[in-house]
């Protein structure tokens, strides 16, 4: 829609590589006016929480020097107002929520979104449903705030980090009635600045153990890894969508496997980094093989 991108001004970009302000396009590392939006920042409009990108118009030049413009009126307004939703989860159908639905009752928590299933469970409808549901209530302007019993009942390592940078992306605040994290905390705080780098710790564990064990496969003769799901024509759209400047997660999306089991479902989001990844590899040792 042709106003799209006034809901999108209505707020600051979240991402720190940018953070334009409201009422101003977003902005490139090199200071350069983008051709979309940051994922980030248009996912606060509830509109527009599913769209792949939202473009920036022509009346804001995108690829010209990028300069602040003023705020809109209102925009930096406190929020009013405060709303808690809470969350309970139970790993396996035996467990009681009961403990967990007292004390948030207790708190004075109204809206509960609660469910059974185990903390391996690459998704859970419930948690996805009431961090949506704060999504939408944050970018209407009231403050809002995801109450837990315990901070393992929203999962553990990276997963819990991975929640709390797409919370402080958001701005939306997390509280634990108990346990170690006990407490409210703010999405600028130390709780969220902590937990997103201990997600950037364990990815790099995970990766160096996984590249630590392809290593030594390679050494006793055995292959890594199944049929390749990529090919020429993926590696051209993905490079050409990444020169647009859209998250691992959006250019994924945008991609489908055309051969092999997976034909028709699209990559993960790690498969489209590995396939970048290799290409400047690849492009880097050609660039200095030239040079010779």
């Amino acid at each position: 829609m042709a106003d799209d991108y006034q809901r999108v001004e209505a707020h600051d970009c979240p991402m720190s590589t940018c953070a334009a302000p409201a009422g101003s396009p977003c902005r490139t590392t090199k200071g350069r006016v983008a051709i979309q939006y940051h994922t980030a920042r248009f996912r606060l409009v509830p509109q527009l929480a599913k769209a792949l990108n939202v473009p920036v118009p022509p009346v804001r030049k995108p690829g010209t020097a990028w300069v602040e413009l003023p705020r809109p009126a209102g925009a930096s307004a406190e929020p009013v107002g405060h709303v808690r939703i809470g969350y309970a989860r139970a790993s396996t159908a035996r467990q009681s929520l009961d403990t967990q639905l007292d004390s948030l009752h207790e708190h004075g928590i109204t809206r509960v979104f609660s469910e059974k299933i185990s903390t391996r469970a690459t998704k859970r409808p419930e948690l996805e449903k009431a961090v949506t549901l704060a999504r939408e209530i944050r970018a209407s302007g009231v403050r809002v705030t995801v109450v837990v019993h315990e901070h393992k009942r929203l999962g553990r390592g990276i997963d819990l980090a991975t929640l709390a940078e797409d919370l402080k992306a958001g701005d939306i605040g997390l509280e634990f009635l108990t346990g170690e994290l006990k407490g409210s905390h703010d999405p600028s705080g130390v709780v969220f600045t902590v937990l997103a780098a201990l997600s950037g710790m364990e990815r790099e564990y995970i990766r160096d153990r996984t590249l630590e064990g392809h290593e030594s496969a390679r050494t006793r003769g055995k292959s890594i890894g199944g049929a390749s799901v990529t090919d020429d024509a993926m590696l051209a759209m993905a490079l050409h969508l990444r020169g647009q400047e859209m998250s691992l997660r959006d250019i994924a999306a945008k991609l489908v496997i055309t051969t092999g089991k997976k034909k028709g479902q699209h990559p993960s989001p790690a498969t489209v980094m590995r396939m970048l990844r290799e290409h400047n590899d690849q492009t880097a040792q050609a660039a200095v093989a030239g040079g010779e």
